[in-house]
């Protein structure tokens, strides 16, 4: 080698650190939560210093060789990525999934028939009137023309009310009051006739709210609320000479739905003018008309079916008819939409059930049918089919199991909807209902 030449040494670099910790990938650095440090206890410190040959004992050696295998199943290493072993030994089986399951809610059997259908010719297929209603006395009233007929489900019995004079019908809302006694007329020239149904017989007339006809109705106690073509929405107190004590001024077209809340301080209202209204009674006011609390445009056609849940006091559900077809359910409290529905067709009235959580639907185009909605999901439970033309009217029997429809094919049916009666009322409503109509087959 030369002299003046510096002998060097290189060194290969995979033998040289690498000087970024992170690079370091060749570490093994245990997992201290992955350990079975009782195992690995067992191991070090009993398992070579135990001897099984040295028991005598033959059902203490079962119980070591037993334990042996146990603490080393199928185990090679002490430091082993496993999941958690079963408990040693362990013979409480409380904690099984099969022991003590939860019983399961049989599904209740939905008929898919009517139970009765009977004849209602006259009855007219306006989509604004309101000709149905099934009071607390149990007594079906139904407007046919100018005559309204009473129908006494407990007896199946069936009388004529009233015929309307020609000038004055006919017949476009009826609507009972709360203990069922006494009914409410509307009528094509604005006025409302109040009748006594226990004497038959014609208690008042209330003139001068409207200037045409009213097509809906709604009794919050002595207070009748009527609604009229001409827009305006009037309450009328039946104690004093002057019934009118309040109107409501919001629609635009006819109104041809109305319902008060269950506590009577909250007033729905939907109109031709495809708008709900939501009216607050309790708030204090010096002036006859009053201004609404909530404006709901959502819906693109006319709105009458509207139904207060009996199980949340806020909640209001509303359907829209021809060109909408949508189920809505509103927070009354805050005004907002909490969810819609598609239905695929006109919404004529809504139903809920006063035992489930449940609403019922009837339809137009094109089925002209009765759907059952499962509530929140509003999954379908049930289709009832029958009607031949659209369902504008439902009304439901005082005991919440049947529901009475009317279409414009001039047909009543009675459904079987929302099952059995609750068991502590079951006896008593078995008396009071022995057969719904049992003795009727045609109005006429």
């Amino acid at each position: 080698m030369d002299s003046g030449m510096r002998a060097t040494c290189t060194v290969p670099d995979h033998f040289l650190p690498r000087k970024l910790s992170k690079q370091n990938l060749d570490r093994f650095i245990p997992n201290r939560s992955a350990k079975d440090f009782d195992f690995a206890n067992y191991a070090l410190t009993q398992g070579s210093k135990r001897n099984l040959d040295e028991v005598t004992s033959a059902s203490r050696k079962a119980y070591m060789t037993q334990l042996a295998v146990v603490m080393n199943q199928n185990r090679t290493r002490i430091l082993a990525f496993r999941n958690k072993p079963k408990s040693l030994l362990s013979t409480n089986h409380s904690d099984s999934p099969h022991q003590n399951p939860k019983p399961v809610k049989p599904r209740r059997y939905i008929p898919q028939n009517s139970e009765r259908v009977l004849d209602a010719p006259g009855l007219r297929d306006d989509f604004s009137l309101n000709l149905l209603d099934w009071g607390s006395a149990n007594v079906l009233a139904i407007a046919l023309g100018d005559t309204v007929y009473l129908w006494d489900a407990s007896s199946g019995s069936t009388s004529e009310l009233v015929t309307i004079d020609e000038d004055k019908g006919p017949v476009t809302s009826i609507n009972w009051t709360q203990d069922g006694l006494d009914l409410a007329v509307g009528l094509d020239n604005s006025e409302v006739q109040l009748w006594d149904c226990v004497s038959n017989r014609q208690v008042r007339t209330l003139r001068g709210g409207h200037e045409s006809r009213v097509g809906s109705l709604a009794w919050n106690n002595h207070i009748l609320t009527t609604g009229g073509m001409d827009g305006k929405i009037v309450n009328n107190d039946v104690r004093i000479r002057s019934s009118i004590v309040e109107t409501y001024l919001g629609h635009t077209e006819e109104v041809c739905g109305l319902k008060w809340s269950e506590s009577g301080n909250k007033l729905a209202s939907g109109g031709n003018d495809n708008v709900v209204h939501i009216w607050d009674r309790s708030l204090a006011s010096s002036k006859q008309t009053r201004q609404w609390l909530h404006r709901f445009e959502e819906h693109t056609a006319a709105v009458r079916a509207l139904a207060w849940c009996p199980f949340q006091a806020s909640l209001l559900a509303t359907g829209g008819g021809v060109g909408d077809g949508k189920i809505k359910f509103w927070n009354t409290h805050t005004g907002a939409c909490l969810n819609s529905v598609e239905t695929g067709s006109q919404v004529c009235s809504l139903l809920w059930s006063q035992s489930e959580r449940e609403l019922l639907s009837s339809h137009g185009f094109t089925q002209n049918q009765l759907t059952l909605w499962k509530f929140p999901s509003m999954s379908k439970m049930a289709e009832l089919n029958g009607h031949t033309s659209r369902v504008l009217f439902m009304a439901q029997s005082p005991n919440g199991c049947t529901v009475a429809s009317a279409a414009g094919d001039e047909n009543l049916r009675l459904w079987n909807v929302f099952g059995e009666p609750p068991k502590t009322t079951k006896k008593a409503a078995s008396k009071k209902y022995p057969e719904l109509f049992s003795h009727v087959n045609s109005l006429r």
